[in-house]
């Protein structure tokens, strides 16, 4: 049995005593016998001694055997009982205000474990203006459940700002949330006062960088990168083609293309075909038709590939570049590409070549 939920059980009576509240005679006999039992595990013990007691409908007494049934029920794995027990003991209205108080925390608790997250926030509404670290984080995770993180953004800030010192992982939360908000000034402002905890870690220099990429700020990751590579920072060839295929995935490839040239540049990463033919496609992707043809020419000559030359001819049909495009597909067809392939493009450029000529001649008459 948690040892919190046991300390609760304990309170059972003394709370009632402190806030004035006397309880019948056989009732509290029942109460602690209950208590005594279940705190050495001998729960069919407990349940007999509150079996045993009767209380007056309406009551007092009644509320509180219901609130000993619920954390009984609760030590033995029967949430949903528990859940309906503690509820009762709640909805009395006999509990004096701050047992109330407790009791809608640890109610808050239960429905949480069983994924009734619009009742956790229903509970914890009336504590949102004053809550405790133990109230926002509940609430913070029920949000998350129901699927509105925006909700739970302004609990969690307002729980960091309280407290400056509060642990790595609300602020990881920060970053995460707004970085799947698209907030990404906001993740970064929170990803940097991760960075100023543990200024030699490199995953925290990696998620800044990625953060500014996404951001379209290419520029200034590539500068994080170089920051954190002069302090002897350290990242491997996949997280910093990670990083590239990150822009892809987000539809960026003018900032995926940009960083990649940057790194390649620098020497973060070492230049190979694989990366340089994935260049060349995200100039593509981009529309940046120029850059990429000059990276697909380049690789053709070195490699004689058909698929390169093929590449290089679509790009330079794309820019009607006629005559360029007809030179490529020709060296693609002695490469051994598809002939039916090589033919299907060759009829259209010839055709607009034609046309292309027969306008000049035109004007030129």
């Amino acid at each position: 049995m948690p040892r919190w939920l046991l300390l609760w059980l304990l309170c059972t009576v003394a709370a009632a005593q402190a806030a004035g509240q006397s309880v019948e005679p056989s009732v509290f006999r029942a109460l602690n016998a209950a208590q005594r039992a279940q705190q050495q595990g001998d729960y069919a013990a407990a349940r007999r001694a509150l079996d045993a007691a009767k209380a007056t409908p309406d009551s007092l007494e009644q509320a509180l055997l219901w609130r000993s049934r619920g954390y009984l029920a609760w030590a033995e794995g029967q949430n949903g009982k528990a859940i309906e027990l503690l509820g009762k003991a709640l909805a009395s209205g006999k509990l004096d205000a701050e047992t109330q108080a407790s009791e809608q925390i640890n109610l808050a608790r239960l429905n949480l474990l069983e994924h009734r997250y619009a009742q956790v926030v229903s509970l914890l509404a009336s504590q949102q203006a004053a809550a405790s670290e133990e109230v926002l984080q509940l609430l913070v995770q029920a949000y998350q459940g129901l699927g509105q993180p925006a909700k739970a953004l302004p609990l969690a800030e307002r729980y960091v700002q309280a407290n400056p010192r509060a642990v790595d992982s609300w602020l990881q939360f920060l970053v995460a949330v707004n970085a799947d908000l698209k907030r990404y000034a906001a993740a970064e402002r929170w990803q940097r006062r991760l960075l100023a905890r543990q200024p030699n870690r490199a995953q925290g220099w990696r998620q800044l960088a990625a953060l500014q990429q996404l951001s379209g700020r290419q520029d200034q990751a590539l500068a994080t990168l170089r920051a954190a590579h002069s302090k002897g920072l350290r990242f491997n060839e996949g997280q910093l083609d990670n990083l590239v295929l990150l822009a892809g995935a987000a539809d960026q490839p003018w900032q995926g293309a940009k960083l990649l040239t940057g790194l390649l540049e620098q020497g973060l990463l070492a230049r190979t075909a694989a990366r340089e033919e994935r260049l060349a496609l995200l100039w593509w992707q981009a529309r940046e038709r120029a850059a990429a043809a000059r990276i697909y020419r380049e690789l053709a000559q070195r490699s004689g590939s058909a698929k390169h030359w093929l590449n290089l001819a679509q790009l330079e049909l794309e820019q009607a570049r006629w005559q360029a495009g007809l030179d490529a597909l020709a060296k693609a067809e002695r490469a051994g590409a598809e002939r039916r392939q090589v033919r299907a493009w060759r009829r259209w450029a010839e055709s607009e070549l034609r046309v292309e000529r027969e306008k000049h001649l035109a004007s030129a008459g």
